[in-house]
C-alpha cells in the first residue's frame, strides 16, 4: 500500500513537470481569452519625453484595438517596462518581459543605443520586436554578418536617408555652403546621423568647417560654440536630443550666432521649446518623421483621439509608438496566430500598410520605407515646411 502511493505521488511530480514546461514553451504569452504583448519604452530618464509620448501612442491603439474585439478572438494584454534610457536596463527590461512575463512580441524604444541592446535580446529569444523610433542602422542589421536581424523590424526611416535628407535641405533651400556640426560623443543616434549629414552634404559640394563633440548631459556649451562661432559657419547641424538641443540653441544665440541650426528627430520634444525658449528656435529646423499639420483623415482621428485621451496634441514619437503597436497586431492577424516564429514570418513581408505616418512597407533589412517632413520652428510652435519621399 505504502508502495502504492510512493508510486502514485512520483507520477503526480512527473506529470506537474511535464505540465509546467509545456506551459512554457511556445507563445507563452497566449491563452484562451488574451494576448500579452510586451511595451518597453524610455518612461524615465533623459529622454523619458520620448519614451512617455511613445509609450501613451502605443497604449491608445492596444485600447483601441480591444474595444473593437482584440486580435484573433483575444484581448490584448500590455506588459509595460521602463528601460530608463539606459541600454544595460534596456538589455534588463527586455529581458523581464520576455523570460519572466513571457510575452509572444515586443514593441517600444525611441532611442537607438537602446534599441540596438534590446534587438540583441530578442534576437538571442526569438521574440519579434517592433522599434518604433530607433533610427540607426545597427538596430535591424548584425554587424558580423551585415544581414538582418531575423526577429527585429521598426517602423521609422533610418539616419541615412534622415541625414541626406537634412543636407539636401541644407544646400538647397537653406543654400549652405558650409556647416559646423555638433555631435554627441555618447548616443549612436547623434554619432551615426552626423556621419550621414556630413557624406550627402559633402557629395552636394558643401564644406565642413568644424566638428565639435560633446556628451550627453553636458550643460555648458559656450566653449565649443565659441570655437564655431570664430568660423563663421552658414549652419550649424545638432543632431541630438531635446535636452542638449534646447542649451544649445538657447547659448549659441546669447553668443550673437544667428545663423540657422538644423537637427534630427530627437528635437521632437515639448521640452525643447521649454529649455530653449521660443526666441532661441528661430531659424531651426529638423528632420522628423510626421507633422501634427497633416490633414489625411488618419492623422486627424488620431490627433483627435489622443488629445482626448492624454489632454495634449501628439508629437512625432506619440504617432511612431501608435503605428508599431498597429504593425505588430495587423502582423498577428495575418499570422492567424500567436506563436512567435508566425508573427516573425508576417511582419517580414509587411507591405502597403496604411499607417498615420503614411504608407508603410519594411524592406528586406526589416526597415520602413516612408517619407519625411522638415519641420520649422516659428514663435516657438512647429511649423510643417515640406516633405521629403524616400
Amino acid at each position: 500500500m505504502r508502495q502504492n502511493r510512493i508510486k502514485l505521488f512520483s507520477l503526480l511530480v512527473v506529470f506537474s513537470m511535464i505540465a509546467t514546461l509545456v506551459a512554457g514553451c511556445g507563445g507563452g504569452g497566449s491563452s484562451s481569452n488574451e494576448v500579452k504583448i510586451g511595451v518597453v519604452y524610455e518612461l524615465t530618464g533623459n529622454t523619458a519625453s520620448f519614451g512617455t509620448s511613445a509609450a501613451n501612442g502605443a497604449k491608445l491603439a492596444f485600447k483601441e484595438i480591444n474595444a473593437k474585439g482584440g486580435v484573433l478572438g483575444k484581448q490584448i494584454q500590455t506588459v509595460v517596462a521602463d528601460n530608463k534610457g539606459e541600454p544595460s536596463e534596456s538589455s534588463n527590461a527586455m529581458t523581464k518581459v520576455i523570460t519572466q512575463d513571457k510575452v509572444v512580441a515586443v514593441t517600444g524604444f525611441t532611442t537607438s543605443s537602446n534599441g540596438i541592446a534590446a534587438s540583441t535580446v530578442a534576437e538571442a529569444n526569438k521574440i519579434p520586436f517592433v522599434a518604433a523610433a530607433t533610427t540607426n542602422p545597427k538596430v535591424t542589421i548584425d554587424e558580423k554578418t551585415g544581414k538582418a536581424k531575423d526577429n527585429v523590424f521598426r517602423v521609422c526611416f533610418i539616419d541615412p536617408f534622415q541625414g541626406t535628407v537634412g543636407a539636401n535641405f541644407a544646400l538647397n533651400s537653406l543654400k549652405a555652403k558650409n556647416a559646423a556640426i555638433m555631435i554627441d560623443n555618447s548616443s549612436d543616434y547623434s554619432k551615426g546621423l552626423s556621419q550621414f549629414f556630413k557624406e550627402a552634404f559633402a557629395k552636394g559640394g558643401g564644406t565642413i568647417v568644424a566638428e565639435e563633440a560633446y556628451l550627453q548631459k553636458d550643460q555648458d556649451f559656450k566653449t565649443l560654440l565659441t570655437k564655431i562661432k570664430a568660423l563663421n559657419p552658414e549652419m550649424i547641424y545638432v543632431p541630438g536630443y531635446y535636452e542638449e538641443v534646447g542649451k544649445i540653441a538657447k547659448q549659441a544665440r546669447e553668443l550673437g550666432i544667428t545663423v540657422p541650426i538644423v537637427g534630427g528627430d530627437g528635437w521632437d520634444s515639448p521640452k525643447l521649446v521649454e529649455i530653449a525658449g521660443a526666441e532661441a528656435l528661430n531659424n531651426t529646423f529638423f528632420t522628423n518623421h510626421y507633422s501634427v499639420e497633416d490633414q489625411s483623415p488618419a492623422s486627424k482621428a488620431f490627433v483627435d483621439a489622443y488629445t482626448k485621451e492624454y489632454g495634449q496634441a501628439p508629437d512625432a514619437m506619440a504617432v511612431l509608438g501608435y503605428d508599431a503597436a498597429y504593425v505588430l497586431v495587423d502582423a498577428i492577424k495575418r499570422a492567424n496566430s500567436t506563436e512567435p516564429a508566425k508573427i516573425r514570418e508576417a511582419l517580414a513581408v509587411t507591405k502597403d500598410f496604411q499607417a498615420v505616418t503614411g504608407s508603410l512597407t519594411l524592406n528586406d533589412k526589416h526597415d520602413a520605407v516612408k517619407s519625411a517632413v522638415i519641420i520649422e520652428f516659428k514663435g516657438g510652435k512647429q511649423v510643417y515646411k515640406e516633405t521629403v519621399k524616400p
